[in-house]
């Protein structure tokens, strides 16, 4: 890269000028090719010190040039051979790419390395690729320490973005290995879906062959890689753009100034090193070098700029390896510098001229160095101490006839908090294709909120199904790997993205049903209080008579009672009406229930002792059935005192009976005394039905024992039916059925016992007369 001489001679030149560093020395440098040096890749440079006049006093330099220091790269194979520079003497400086082999002290002891570490170099890769929602990207590496140490840091950030890894192709550096080779790398990376691609290593190796024949042959993908590779990309050997778009990291650091207006000044006829004009006019179109074609071009004017090459070929900033080479030469001046200080101190004679040889500033700790350059920069020779992780991210740019152009469009920093690391200027990036559209990289497409994301069996947990949530979960974002269960007083929208409040809801007044219920209620109290009151008023009727009208009364009352203990299961529930709710029914239904089963022994025992004498006629004058009333009534009452004593019941909230509600609902407590109370209501029931069902065919003349039979038949059929349908009901559908059950209960003892009898006072009464009978 000619970018090197030009970075190498501002900095000499700025040095050289410089009053308060190394005055009254000149720097000066050669370039010297491969086959000075036996090197493989791009060529050495030297750093000599000459004499610049007299002027300091109490010392001279030496007259003759005297080499002190050997700048090398950007390979690692030309840098490890600065042993031999060192035996000769010379400071081994290296500005290429960081490689950890030539840490090693052992056998590199006085080497210095500019670059400072790739540290996170793979860290703000992914994080670029997070923030576009690329994660599925192939890598293409050099099969060298240098690229597997990349692979193993990108694997590790991988993990924690939620990147894979479509394909790995590790590029031997041997060129008869990799062209055995090289049809696999082709079909893996245009069978594969993904669009990004990342590029490390070595920009002179079979990594760069491998990059331009893919270019070659229309591979169109998202090029990743380091400002190295920056010459590659740029070369148009064709005129087939295959790229999505491409992006660079380069370590940040500050702009040197003066370096744009060195090269604008700066003539062909100035620039002293041996270059073919030839050659600079060729690389001006962007094309590679090729020895054949030389003499179909004309030789520039020795007068052209260099500013008039930097708009097709050379980048007008400074590349990262220009960087290191401009720091260097900073770097062996200040040692210089504070060498000749040292010296100066220690100078044992006044007026002794100063001389030292060029070996003696090997000696000098290098890694000590440090200072601040042109661009405000920190520079320090201890690679410990150096700025680690800070990139600054490019966007090359194509135009049409092959013009590109570099731009900076962010920056990543991991001193920031995670989440803010990256910065991006999202409108200086210019997308290839249709404008303005966002190029994708992924296996899957994105799991929609309302869905979580099942694994492909065997393949790469970025490639998934997308599964709905099950019932009343959730995934409010994209590409979840689990829904969320709503909490208990919530519940899933039908899109299954997030959580609606459940409403509270139990049998209220104000609902359709409860209204109703209560309508029906209240009409069949006041239906019971109008029979009631007719008894009452032709109580001394022979239908009222003959049927035990003591009796009828407390059945009457106890079925307005059984209508009104309704009313309690209605409307929001608390503990007193949840006390009442179980114990009033109980009761109630207990005296009703009695009351029929007394009538209807009176029934029986009336037909039976039609014989004077017998003992069953002292029975009936005496009353005895109507005792069955409070026996049965109290032992009812002790078992709703076991409940109330043992486990009443108490209000439940209930979130899970119903999705959209949490219905408010009283727990019956203990359910075995719960039940046992039904079932002493139904023992009660069937012995009244067994009863009456003796006497059906009995005279009927003033006769109940058909109504009380069917009464107690309607009565059973009520309550067994409520069973089943009790317990397949929830929330307030349960509540309902219960009052409902108590409703039709009671109003089956209402109509089929004493509704006949009213129709017989009321519109019959010539029936209800003794007289007529007779």
């Amino acid at each position: 890269d000619y970018q090197f001489v030009l970075a190498l001679r501002l900095a000499t030149k700025e040095i050289n000028r410089n009053t308060h560093l190394l005055p009254n020395i000149t720097l000066i440098f050669w370039t010297l090719s491969d086959k000075n040096f036996d090197a493989i890749v791009l060529s050495d440079t030297l750093i000599s010190l000459g004499k610049d006049g007299e002027g300091v006093p109490n010392y001279t330099c030496i007259t003759k040039a005297s080499i002190i220091a050997v700048l090398t790269g950007p390979l690692w194979s030309s840098s490890s051979r600065l042993g031999l520079y060192f035996t000769s003497g010379f400071m081994p400086i290296a500005f290429g790419s960081f490689y950890s082999i030539l840490s090693d002290d052992e056998q590199f002891p006085y080497l210095y390395q500019m670059e400072p570490k790739d540290t996170y170099l793979a860290s703000a890769m992914v994080s670029l690729m997070a923030h576009f929602s690329w994660n599925w990207v192939g890598l293409v590496v050099s099969d060298d320490e240098q690229g597997v140490q990349f692979l193993s840091d990108f694997r590790g950030q991988m993990k924690e973005n939620r990147v894979c890894l479509a394909f790995v192709n590790m590029i031997p550096l041997r060129m008869q290995l990799y062209m055995t080779r090289a049809h696999i790398y082709y079909e893996q990376i245009m069978t594969s879906s993904a669009n990004v691609v990342v590029i490390y290593g070595n920009v002179n190796s079979t990594l760069a062959e491998s990059y331009r024949w893919w270019k070659y042959l229309g591979i169109r993908r998202i090029w990743f890689s380091t400002s190295q590779w920056d010459n590659v990309i740029n070369q148009r050997d064709f005129n087939i753009d295959s790229s999505l778009g491409t992006f660079t990291f380069s370590h940040h650091h500050g702009e040197i100034s003066g370096f744009k207006n060195f090269i604008q000044t700066l003539k062909l006829s100035d620039h002293s090193e041996k270059i073919t004009l030839t050659s600079l006019g060729w690389i001006g179109f962007n094309c590679s070098v090729a020895s054949n074609n030389f003499k179909t071009l004309k030789d520039w004017s020795s007068n052209t700029s260099f500013e008039s090459l930097m708009w097709h070929n050379f980048n007008m900033a400074m590349s990262d390896e220009s960087y290191n080479i401009y720091n260097a030469v900073y770097a062996v001046a200040h040692s210089l510098h504070e060498m000749l200080l040292y010296h100066v101190d220690m100078q044992p004679v006044a007026g002794e001229k100063l001389k030292f040889q060029h070996w003696q500033v090997v000696w000098l700790p290098l890694y000590k160095i440090q200072f601040i350059n042109p661009a405000g920069d920190t520079v320090t020779m201890n690679q410990k101490e150096k700025p680690h992780g800070q990139y600054d991210i490019f966007n090359i740019l194509c135009f049409s006839q092959g013009l590109r152009t570099k731009v900076k469009i962010g920056e990543f920093s991991p001193f920031f908090p995670h989440g803010q690391q990256l910065y991006l200027s999202e409108d200086m990036i210019e997308w290839v294709g249709v404008p303005h559209t966002l190029p994708s990289s992924v296996c899957s497409v994105s799991c929609s909120p309302g869905s979580r994301k099942s694994p492909q069996k065997g393949k790469a947990t970025c490639c998934f199904d997308c599964t709905p949530c099950p019932e009343n979960e959730i995934s409010n974002q994209t590409d979840m790997d689990q829904c969320v269960q709503c909490p208990d007083d919530q519940y899933a929208n039908v899109k299954q993205n997030h959580c609606i409040h459940k409403s509270v809801m139990y049998l209220a007044y104000e609902d359709p049903l409860g209204m109703s219920l209560t309508c029906m209620a209240l009409f069949l109290t006041a239906l019971a209080v109008v029979m009631l009151g007719v008894f009452v008023k032709h109580r001394d009727t022979p239908i009222v008579k003959a049927n035990n009208r003591t009796l009828s009364y407390i059945l009457l009352l106890s079925l307005i009672f059984c209508f009104l203990c309704s009313l309690l299961f209605i409307g929001h529930p608390n503990t007193i009406t949840c006390v009442l709710q179980q114990t009033t029914f109980g009761l109630a239904f207990t005296v009703a229930v009695s009351t029929v089963l007394a009538k209807t022994l009176t029934v029986v025992l009336a037909f039976k002792v039609t014989v004077p004498g017998r003992r069953l006629r002292g029975l009936l004058v005496s009353g005895a059935p109507s005792y069955i009333i409070p026996i049965c009534t109290l032992i009812q009452l002790i078992l709703c005192g076991v409940w109330m004593g043992t486990s009443p019941p108490f209000i439940v909230i209930d979130p899970q009976s119903e999705l959209e509600h949490i219905t408010i609902v009283c727990n019956k407590g203990s359910v075995t005394v719960f039940y046992c109370v039904l079932g002493y209501l139904g023992s009660l029931a069937l012995g009244a039905f067994t009863v009456a069902f003796m006497a059906r065919n009995l005279p009927d003349t003033f006769n109940e024992a058909k109504f009380l039979t069917f009464s107690m038949l309607v009565f059973c059929s009520v309550w067994v039916t409520f069973l089943p349908v009790y317990h397949s009901t929830k929330g307030k559908a349960m509540v309902a059925v219960e009052v409902f059950s108590i409703l039709a209960s009671s109003a089956g003892l209402l109509g089929c016992i004493f509704a006949p009898k009213c129709f017989i006072i009321l519109l019959r009464s010539d029936q209800n007369s003794l007289q007529n009978f007779r």
